[in-house]
């Protein structure tokens, strides 16, 4: 998908113009060491339906999947690998449909190197586990008020996902506002959390692991 304007409409209302694929290269091109590191963290505020982040998971997936051909990863290793490079990448979008495109864009994109690997074998906890991360990660929000799109009095927040060992995963929350103010670090998380979770396994990242309702 190489579009830059869905319609003359949303551009007048919303000043909605997507960046064409050799732009996102060129611009990706430039932190290139980082695009390729799967545990780099990319933050895009105006997501539209992820042409920045598709290239990104891309980028990183190739990676994993060249340590498999070289032998370097078995299964589980590259399938907690690709979960830790979706779980690296985040997106606020202002309008909603953008929002469920670019989720529903980068878990098909998962979803076909997975199986492009792994075929009959493809495991579906680690699918859900990439769905569940995009469905917090990729964000209905707006990220010049800190807030969430549907609701103009509640807060944006961010999880950070930590990998610790063994396939485990701590969990994170922060205030979106904080991280971006004027006293932010140069890690994204370098605040103090307002929300801690006892770690789950990567292949068990669901709601109900979190008490979340579905």
């Amino acid at each position: 998908m190489d579009h830059q304007i869905k319609s003359k409409e949303r551009v007048a209302a919303h000043g909605e113009v997507f960046t064409s694929q050799r732009e996102v290269n060129a611009m990706l091109d430039l932190v290139k060491q980082e695009t390729e590191r799967i545990d780099s963290r990319f933050l895009e505020p105006a997501c539209g339906d992820g042409n920045f982040l598709i290239e990104i998971l891309r980028r990183k997936l190739a990676v994993c999947s060249g340590r498999v051909k070289a032998k370097q990863y078995t299964q589980l290793q590259w399938e907690q690998s690709a979960v830790q490079s979706v779980s690296s990448i985040y997106g606020i979008e202002l309008l909603e449909d953008n929002a469920i495109a670019c989720r529903k864009r980068l878990l098909d994109f998962f979803k076909e190197e997975y199986a492009a690997l792994y075929r009959s074998r493809c495991k579906m906890e680690c699918i859900e586990s990439a769905r569940y991360l995009l469905s917090k990660n990729i964000i209905h929000g707006d990220a010049l008020t800190y807030k969430l799109a549907n609701d103009s009095n509640q807060w944006i927040h961010i999880c950070e996902w930590g990998f610790i060992g063994k396939g485990m995963v701590n969990r994170r929350d922060y205030e979106f506002s904080y991280l971006v103010g004027e006293n932010e670090g140069e890690d994204l998380f370098s605040d103090l959390p307002c929300k801690t979770y006892k770690p789950v396994h990567f292949l068990k990242l669901t709601p109900q692991a979190y008490g979340e309702q579905i």
